[in-house]
This record gives C-alpha cells, structure tokens and sequence, in this order.
C-alpha cells in the first residue's frame, strides 16, 4: 500500500511540475467594414502582381487592433526618435520605442505570441501619427493602401519583393483606428481563423 501511495505521489509531482502549462489566451476580433476593404484592396493589389491571396487572421487582427488604439490613446510614437512600431507601458505587452534603426524589431515580432495563442513572428506595416496635429486625421484604406506603395520598404512587405521575396505570408491581420492603421503579416497560419466580419445594415 505504501509503494502505491509512493508510485502516485510521483506521479503528481510528475504531471503537476514536470510540465509547464501554456496558458490559452482568450481573443475576439471583429473587423469592421473599413477594416475589411483595406484587406480587399491588399489582396487586389497582390492579385495585379500575381501574388496569392493571404487568409485573414483573427489572431493578427487582434493585434493590429490593439496596436492602433495604443497608438492613438497612449502616443508610445511620440518618444523621442520613436515610430508607430513602438508599444506604450499601458497594457498587458512589452513596451518599446521602435527605431528606424529596427534594435527593437523584437518588439515587433513577439507581439503576436504576447497577446494572442499565434505561435509565429508578426511583421508589422503602419501609417498615421499620434500627433496632436492630426488629431482630426481619419485614415482611408485607400489612403493607407497608397501611402505604403509609396514606400519602398511597406511595398516590399506587401508584394514580397527585396528581403521578402522568398517568403509565403499564411496569415494577415488589419486594423484602423481614427488616424493610424496597421497590417501584420505571419508566416504561419492562424489556428484561430478567421476574424469575425459584422456588415452594416
């Protein structure tokens, strides 16, 4: 009886420490119709390329979304040599101010694996300011579309040119909040699928 008692003791120990638990992290994404045209205009423009289509990913959804009212609310852009990669200190995420130099790009890239069950990298394109002087700005997914095929570097991402040209995105996530929107790229795909798309009536 007292070997019994021993050999379930160790097994307890066993199973209660010998493995860490991965806690599930619970997320909701809704993408708003705004949202969802610039995702449609991203793929147009990637299908005028012959590019495939990158399945929407509730989990980078998330992620873009959360950017984008960190971005607007608490300004972590508006620190000294900062850009709107960078992360405030007011949630439940790493805080960064994100230089064009990229010495934080592992701000970036663990953000999705910070605040979602994405397993991958998140690579992210923005465009708008927190800045006071655009506070009445509100952001087009035309605008946004245009503004990074402008730019060599947010093209790139997008069409998979330059340092991007090997790589397959499997998942796409977008997000726009009053003047800032963002899009994050994964090279895996989403477990979670899809976000939840409301139309208007």
């Amino acid at each position: 009886m007292k070997k019994f008692f021993a050999i379930c003791l160790l097994l307890l120990l066993f199973f209660g420490f010998g493995f860490k638990h991965k806690s599930t992290k619970l997320v909701s994404a809704v993408i708003s119709d705004d949202e969802y045209q610039l995702y449609q205009l991203i793929m147009s423009y990637r299908q005028s390329k012959k590019l495939p289509k990158i399945p929407l990913s509730k989990s980078l959804t998330y992620v873009s979304q959360v950017h984008c009212k960190d971005l607007v609310l608490n300004k972590p852009d508006q620190g000294q040599g900062c850009n709107a990669h960078s992360w405030s200190d007011k949630g439940r995420w790493s805080a960064c101010c994100y230089t064009p130099d990229h010495a934080k790009a592992g701000c970036m890239w663990d953000k999705p694996r910070e605040l979602t069950n994405y397993e991958g990298d998140g690579f992210e394109i923005a465009v708008g300011s927190s800045s006071d002087e655009f506070k009445d700005f509100v952001v087009t997914p035309e605008f946004a579309l245009e503004s990074w095929k402008k730019s060599k570097n947010h093209n790139n991402v997008i069409i998979n040119l330059d340092v991007w040209k090997e790589v397959k995105w499997n998942a796409i996530g977008v997000g726009i909040y009053k003047g800032i929107a963002t899009v994050w790229f994964g090279k895996l795909p989403d477990k979670e699928g899809a976000p939840e798309r409301i139309k208007k009536q």
